[in-house]
């Protein structure tokens, strides 16, 4: 529902994991083989993709945080979820800049961490937020100047609660 377009470089994928569950609606799109294809995990046990869905609600916390938003429900802390990831330092030959990587291709838990360790280092980790409605938090990228936005859509989820806002008067 963003309308700026998706975050930045790996926290696209953050963004994603997060926005696989609509609280409006209910639907959760890793529930299909489709969904999961997404993120490379179609073929997955009930417990792993438990896990996985425990990774999106922590994110999504983390996301509301970011925002100034208490978390929805109760998860398990983001930052043991992302000690348990396999990680790899890494080195360009060329400039010598370093970076972190999944330990091997395909897990996901090990993406993620990689991904947040890169918006921690170029500083766009705190610009991914979550929709402050509490039947979106649907999350997104704040790419205002200030860093204040507050809805993942103004026409949408900021149109309903100034609605809302008004009406209360």
């Amino acid at each position: 529902m963003s309308e700026n377009g998706s975050a930045p470089g790996g926290l696209a994928l953050v963004e994603a994991l997060v926005n696989t569950r609509g609280l409006e609606s209910g639907k959760d799109t890793l529930n299909s083989a489709e969904g999961r294809a997404a993120f490379g995990i179609e073929e997955i046990t009930e417990r792993e993709l438990a896990a996985v869905k425990e990774l999106r609600e922590s994110l999504r916390a983390v996301c509301l945080a970011h925002a100034g938003h208490p978390p929805h429900d109760v998860v398990t802390p983001l930052g043991r979820l992302l000690s348990r990831a396999p990680l790899l330092v890494t080195v360009d030959e060329r400039d010598g800049s370093a970076g972190l990587a999944a330990a091997e291709e395909g897990p996901l838990l090990s993406r993620v961490a990689a991904a947040v360790a890169q918006a921690l280092t170029d500083g766009t980790w705190l610009r991914l937020k979550a929709c402050e409605l509490p039947e979106c938090h649907w999350a997104y990228y704040d790419r205002s100047p200030a860093g204040r936005r507050r809805w993942c859509s103004m026409s949408v989820c900021g149109a309903r609660a100034k609605m809302r806002r008004y009406r209360a008067k």
